[in-house]
C-alpha cells in the first residue's frame, strides 16, 4: 500500500522531478517505509512514490519501477492478490523477475500483454500510473469498485495526479477555487461524489475507469470495467441452486478471497465489530490460520453506541487474540480537529471518527487489517433494503394523502419521546424524520430522500448550477433498465456511489492516515458477481438482510451471538452538538462565520441550529455536514 503522485508537462522548463517528489512527500503517511522518484525531464514527465512495504520488503519492490524491457514505468498503490499465478504465466512466456512483489507483476504483465488485456486478469485493489516511454503516454487506472483513490487535475499547462488531493495541492500554482456544485452535492450526500472534487481544478477518476493522456493533449477517459455488465451477465446466467447450495458456493469463494488477503510479509489482523460482515471475515481467517488471528475493536463508554461486548463474544468463540480499547467521548472528540487534514475535502459520515480510532489502535500492533466493508451493499444489509422489500412496498402502494398523513405523524413526535421509545438506537429521531420525508415520495423519490441529508442543497448554496446531484433521474433510469426490483435498484446505485465515495473512501483515508493497509475481501469482484447472480430472496427476505451471508457465518459462529438489530458504527454527534461541542459548533455556525466563508446561506443553517438546540428536532446530520464544510474552509 502506497501513495503515488506525478506530473506531465512537456513545456515545463525543467525541474519537474523535485516538484513531483514534494507532491509525493505530502503522502508520507501512506508510505512511511521509503520514497522513490523517476523523471524524464526531456519528455516532461515525473513520477513520485511513497512506499508502505507489505510484500517483498527488499529494494526489489522499490518504486517507481521499470519493466525489464525498459519501456514502461509504474507508480502503484494497492495489492494484487493473484500475483503469484500471473507471475507464473509471465515467467512461462520468458519474463525475468528480480523480486516477488506484485508491482513487478503489473509492470511486466502490462509490457507482455498490454494494459487493457492485463486489467481484467487482476484480483485486488489498485490505483496506478503507467508511463509508456515509447508511446509517450501516461495511463491512470483505478480498480473496479474504487477501493483505492486517484485524483487528477491541471495547473496551468501541467497535468497532475495523486492518491490524495493534498498531493495536487502541493503543486505550485494549483488553483484552490471551490466548486459550488460540489458543495451542493456534498450537502446532499455528506461526501463529494465522483468525478467531482471540492476544487474545480481537480477530479476523481471514477472506479473501473482508465485515463490516458499524451503530452499537450486532453485526457481520454473510458471504463475498463462496468457493474452494469456484471449485472447483465448475472441475469443471463442466474444461480440455479437453493439457498444451502448458494451458501456452500459463497463460502468457497469467500475462503479464497480471505486467504488471498492474508498473504503479507508484515503482521496482519482484522477489524472485528461483532456484526455479520466483520465476524464472517474473521471466522474465515481463523478457519485458515495456524495461530490465533489478531482482532481489534473500539468500545465507547456511551449506551447505544458500544459494540465491544458483541465483538468480545465473537472473538472468544473463535479463539482470536483480541484487543479492545474503550474510549471516552473526550478521546473521540479529540479527533475532530484532524479530520480536514485526513480527508482533504469535506466528508461528513461521522463514523469516520471511530474508523480512524480503531485504525490507529490497530496500527500499534499490525500493518495490515482485513475489514468487513462492502457486505451491506453486496448482500443487502441496509435497513432501507429491508424496509423497501417489506413494509414500504405496501406503504408506497397507499394513496398519497394516506402516506402524507403517516409522514406527518412521524414528524410530529417530539425528540424526547424518541429518546424514551428507542434509547439504544442511535439517531432514532433523525432516521424517523428521513423516513417521514420519504413516505410522501414515489419510488425514485423515496430512495433519493433516504440517501439525501439536505433535500434541496441548491437552495442553501449560493451560485450553484445543478443543486447537487441533479443527474439522479438518469442514474435511476439506468438501474431501472437493468433491474426490475426496486431493492436491487437501490443496491446497484449504492454500489456505484455511496460504497465508493463514502464507505471505501472513509476506510482508505482513516487507515492510511496511520499507515495501516485495510483489505476488504467482501469487495472481491468475483464475490460481487456471484452475489448479483442470486435471487433477491437469498439476500433480503422476511425482514432480514444478508441471508445467504448469515448462513455462511452460522457455520462458524452461533446465531445468538450475531442476531440483534443493525447498529452501525456511529457516534452521538447530535448529543455532542448540544453539550461538549456546542461552543465549537456555535462559533463555526455563527452568522458572521457562515457569511465570511460564503459557502452556505446563514439563515437556513441558523434556523436548524436553534431548533436542534431546543431538542424539538434532531438536525445532527445536516449540521455536521455544514460544520465539516466550515472547518475545511477555515
Amino acid at each position: 500500500m502506497c501513495g503515488i503522485a506525478g506530473i506531465l508537462d512537456p513545456a515545463a522548463p525543467g525541474g519537474l522531478g523535485p516538484v513531483a517528489q514534494a507532491m509525493a512527500e505530502r503522502l508520507v503517511h501512506r508510505g512511511p517505509d521509503g520514497a522513490g522518484l523517476w523523471a524524464d525531464e526531456a519528455a516532461g514527465v515525473a513520477l513520485g512514490h511513497r512506499r508502505l512495504a507489505i510484500i517483498d520488503l527488499s529494494q526489489n519492490g522499490h518504486q517507481p519501477m521499470q519493466s525489464s524491457c525498459g519501456r514502461l514505468v509504474l507508480s502503484y498503490n494497492g495489492e494484487v492478490y493473484n500475483a503469484p499465478e500471473l507471475r507464473a504465466e509471465l515467467e512461462a512466456r520468458g519474463r525475468v523477475f528480480r523480486g516477488h512483489s506484485d508491482t513487478e507483476v503489473i509492470v511486466e504483465g502490462a509490457a507482455e500483454w498490454g494494459l487493457e488485456a492485463l486489467l481484467p486478469r487482476l484480483i485486488g485493489m489498485f490505483a496506478f500510473a503507467l508511463w509508456d516511454r515509447s508511446e509517450r503516454r501516461l495511463s491512470l487506472v483505478r480498480d473496479r469498485f474504487g477501493i483505492k483513490p486517484l485524483y487528477w487535475g491541471r495547473a496551468g499547462g501541467s497535468f497532475l495526479f495523486g492518491s490524495e488531493l493534498k498531493a495536487l495541492m502541493a503543486y505550485p500554482g494549483f488553483d484552490r477555487e471551490i466548486d459550488r456544485d460540489a458543495v451542493a452535492a456534498f450537502l446532499r450526500f455528506c461526501y463529494v461524489p465522483a468525478p467531482q472534487s471540492i476544487y474545480r481544478a481537480a477530479r476523481k477518476l471514477a472506479p473501473g475507469h482508465l485515463l490516458e493522456v499524451r503530452p499537450g493533449a486532453e485526457p481520454a477517459i473510458r471504463a475498463w470495467w462496468r457493474l452494469a455488465d456484471v449485472v447483465r451477465a448475472a441475469r443471463a446466467q442466474p444461480f440455479a441452486g437453493g439457498e444451502a447450495q448458494a451458501a456452500q458456493a459463497l463460502e468457497s469463494l469467500l475462503r479464497d478471497a480471505v486467504a488471498r488477503r492474508m498473504v503479507a510479509d508484515v503482521p496482519l489482523g482484522a477489524f472485528l465489530s461483532g456484526g455479520v460482515d466483520s465476524s464472517t471475515v474473521t471466522a474465515l481467517m481463523q478457519a485458515q490460520s495456524s495461530r490465533p488471528v489478531r482482532t481489534f475493536t473500539i468500545g465507547f463508554d456511551m449506551p447505544g453506541y458500544d459494540e465491544a461486548a458483541h465483538a468480545r463474544a465473537v472473538a472468544a468463540h473463535l479463539g482470536t487474540e483480541h484487543q479492545e480499547l474503550v474510549l471516552t467521548p473526550a478521546e473521540a472528540m479529540a479527533v475532530i480537529p484532524q479530520l480536514p487534514e485526513i480527508f482533504d475535502e469535506p466528508f461528513a459520515d461521522s463514523s469516520q471518527i471511530p474508523t480512524f480510532l480503531v485504525s490507529r489502535m490497530t496500527r500499534e500492533h499490525v500493518t495490515v487489517a482485513l475489514s468487513g466493508d462492502g457486505g451491506d451493499e453486496i448482500f443487502g444489509g441496509y435497513n432501507r433494503y429491508i424496509e423497501a422489500a417489506g413494509r414500504l412496498r405496501w406503504v408506497l402502494g397507499l394513496p398519497g394523502p394516506v402516506r402524507r398523513a403517516m409522514a406527518w405523524g412521524l414528524e410530529a413526535v417530539p425528540g424526547g419521546v424518541w429518546q424514551r421509545l428507542a434509547p439504544s438506537l442511535p439517531q432514532a429521531q433523525e432516521k424517523a424524520q428521513k423516513l417521514a420525508g420519504a413516505l410522501a415520495a414515489r419510488e425514485e423519490g423515496f430512495y433519493r430522500r433516504v440517501v439525501s441529508t439536505w433535500q434541496a442543497p441548491g437552495e442553501v448554496v449560493p451560485e450553484t448550477g445543478n443543486g447537487g446531484g441533479e443527474g439522479w433521474a438518469e442514474a435511476w433510469d439506468e438501474a431501472g433498465a437493468l433491474l426490475p426490483d426496486p431493492v436491487e435498484r437501490m443496491q446497484y446505485l449504492d454500489a456505484l456511489t455511496y460504497m465508493a465515495d463514502d464507505i471505501l473512501a472513509k476506510v482508505d483515508r482513516a487507515s492510511m492516515a496511520v499507515s495501516l493497509e485495510a483489505r476488504v475481501p467482501l469487495m472481491d469482484h468475483r464475490v460481487a458477481a456471484f452475489a448479483w447472480s442470486l435471487p433477491l430472496a437469498m439476500k433480503v427476505r422476511a425482514g432480514q438482510g444478508k441471508r445467504v451471508l448469515r448462513r455462511v457465518l452460522y457455520r462458524h459462529v452461533p446465531r445468538e451471538l450475531i442476531e440483534r438489530p443493525k447498529q452501525g458504527f456511529a457516534v452521538p454527534i447530535g448529543e455532542w452538538l448540544r453539550a461538549p461541542l456546542r461552543d465549537w459548533a456555535g462559533d463555526l455556525l455563527s452568522h458572521g462565520a457562515l457569511a465570511r466563508r460564503g459557502l452556505v446561506r446563514p439563515e437556513a443553517v441558523e434556523a436548524l441550529w436553534t431548533e436542534h438546540q431546543s431538542g424539538r428536532r434532531d438536525h445532527a446530520a445536516r449540521l455536521w455536514a455544514v460544520l465539516v464544510l466550515q472547518a475545511h474552509a477555515a
